[in-house]
């Protein structure tokens, strides 16, 4: 799990008890409309591409930071689909340390690249279906999932 010196520090004083971090995570389709997930090392639930809010660092620079390291694609944030946090977004690494997520997810469109993991946290990239989407580490409403349906007037919220 790559971690920022920022974080890293936090870590060292708090020790594995639960972080409070701002994130972003990216709805990304491809083509054919099949969104991106990835399955990290060691794991079995799948997820969004996600990740941390770097002190000084815009959400929005962020979720370009985030996607291409976990992904190797380049993405333009179109919109806000939702805004989540709260207990039900606690996670715990593999190696012990927990977090709890405000996530910002964004729908995205490619730029360019080709899927695959440059900082090697992805252990696996697929698109997958709307209807055939696994379950995954993190409970996002199947909602925004769902093309055409969200926008930044119907954005969830929890």
């Amino acid at each position: 799990m790559p971690i920022s010196e920022y974080y890293r520090g936090i870590r060292e004083k708090l020790g594995s008890e639960v972080l409070m971090v701002p994130s972003v995570a990216g709805v990304i389709r491809n083509e054919e409309g099949r969104i991106l997930l990835l399955r990290k090392g060691g794991e079995q639930l799948w997820g969004l591409p996600a990740g941390a809010i770097e002190p000084g660092e815009t959400p929005s620079r962020a979720l370009r930071r985030e996607v291409f390291e976990e992904t190797g694609l380049m993405v333009t944030p179109q919109r806000i689909t939702g805004v989540f946090g709260g207990r039900k977004y606690t996670y715990e690494y593999i190696n012990g340390d927990r977090v709890q997520y405000s996530i910002i997810v964004f729908e995205c469109s490619i730029v360019k690249g080709t899927p695959g993991s440059v900082d090697g946290e992805a252990e696996e990239l697929a698109f997958w279906g709307e209807e055939e989407l696994p379950e995954l580490a993190l409970p996002y409403p199947r909602e925004i999932f769902i093309s055409g349906a969200s926008s930044l007037e119907k954005a969830f919220f929890e």
